[in-house]
């Protein structure tokens, strides 16, 4: 993967000029360097994560991940993990640690902080989501493997009108209009049950599959909320502060909010009415071009979803297709009467054919995806802690010797 390459670049580069230039002037024209290639990396990642289909760009390396796809949000997280990763280094590797425990330090680093603990809460939020799709998913598969049966009798017909039934009461959706039910009675957040209607779903399969996290979720939590309380004071360092520390963190903030953001979009999470507003990226910094026009197209998506009642259904678009298909399908078994018509048999084989195929593109990626979001806590825990050492060694450093 390109970004993996120019991260292992960007360390080691770090890494020989820091040991080189220890005891010598000239550090902060280094910084500027650093601070230069990081900002290009930032852009250059981000840009990636731009389809071909959605892009004038011929070289993307997204072009078979589709956008907002469980492909494409796990490319996000591999960004963010390589981001984060080379912020560190800016920060603290071969630094002096009293540099980081200075103004305007000593405040930023201390709200960044802040937001890493609200990051570790949505990744957690988040995996309890996903539980909930894999539960819709299991029975978006007995509908579809009822569907298939042939030749297609009364008998498999209310068993998938059953299973589809109880699909789209757990994605919030109100079967008999096509619309969505009140937030309150949508997405079983922490809840093992297979969702309505009475079909029992199988448990998980195989040992390597991730349970969520052992934290319940608040029932009054808000993944909003959430989002608008870590995009407060995001001010972008000015004069001088623009060209020294404070920037990086300033940047690796709004990357890590666009990130955490982006994940509450694409998952289903409680309680995310109003999140299209909470949160804007800076339009007039060169490096979060890619960022801005990521941003709008989700944004967009979010105001077409809550126009439409505020619906918790994520915008990731395997769980798009299976709205849709469901609803159709169940359409097809709420009005099935043997013998079916040749054509209308055709047009319901090919959305199974179809329904089956996101399930089967669920079972391959969402249980990577959970321990990706797993990857992304521990390593905020990791680098939270790592800073706290650093500032914990600089505050002994600098106290008076008794």
């Amino acid at each position: 993967m390109p970004a993996t390459e120019y991260q292992g670049s960007f360390l080691s580069r770090i890494s020989i000029r820091r040991n080189q230039v220890v005891s010598m002037d000239g550090n902060h024209e280094q910084e500027l360097e650093e601070l230069e290639i990081f900002q290009k990396n930032i852009s250059e990642r981000f840009s990636d994560l731009i389809s071909d289909d959605s892009s004038s760009s011929s070289n993307s390396a997204s072009s078979s991940e589709p956008f907002l796809s469980i492909a494409w949000v796990r490319k996000l997280l591999d960004v963010f993990l390589c981001c984060e990763a080379e912020f560190k280094a800016v920060l603290i590797m071969g630094r002096d640690p009293s540099l980081i425990s200075k103004p305007p330090l000593d405040r930023l680093i201390p709200e960044l902080f802040d937001r890493a603990v609200k990051a570790l809460d949505i990744c957690n939020a988040v995996m309890h989501g996903i539980d909930s799709v894999r539960q819709c998913q299991k029975l978006a598969e007995i509908a579809a493997a009822s569907l298939e049966q042939r030749p297609l009798g009364e008998g498999q017909a209310r068993r998938a009108k059953k299973a589809l039934a109880g699909l789209l009461s757990a994605m919030g959706i109100d079967e008999t209009s096509g619309g969505h039910k009140s937030a309150e009675r949508s997405w079983s957040f922490g809840r093992r049950g297979g969702g309505g209607g009475g079909v029992s779903v199988t448990k998980d399969r195989g040992s390597g599959q991730s349970r969520a996290s052992t934290w319940g979720v608040p029932k009054n939590w808000s993944a909003a909320k959430q989002i608008q309380v870590m995009s407060a004071n995001l001010v972008a360092p000015r004069g001088a502060e623009a060209s020294g520390l404070a920037m990086p963190v300033y940047i690796m903030s709004i990357v890590t909010v666009f990130v955490m953001w982006a994940l509450i979009a694409a998952i289903p999470c409680q309680e995310r009415t109003g999140l299209a507003t909470h949160f804007q990226v800076p339009r007039q910094l060169g490096w979060a071009q890619s960022m801005v026009w990521l941003h709008e197209k989700i944004g967009e998506e979010l105001k077409k979803k809550e126009k439409k009642g505020a619906s918790p259904v994520g915008l990731l678009e395997e769980i798009q297709k299976m709205e849709k298909l469901g609803q159709s399908l169940l359409e097809f078994s709420d009005g099935f009467q043997y013998p079916v018509p040749e054509e209308k048999l055709d047009e319901a084989a090919a959305q199974v054919a179809d329904l089956t195929e996101t399930c089967r593109r669920m079972e391959d990626g969402l249980v990577p995806l959970q321990h990706q979001i797993r990857e992304v806590f521990h390593r905020i825990v990791r680098s939270r802690t790592e800073v706290l050492d650093v500032l914990d060694h600089a505050g002994k450093s600098s106290a008076p010797s008794v």
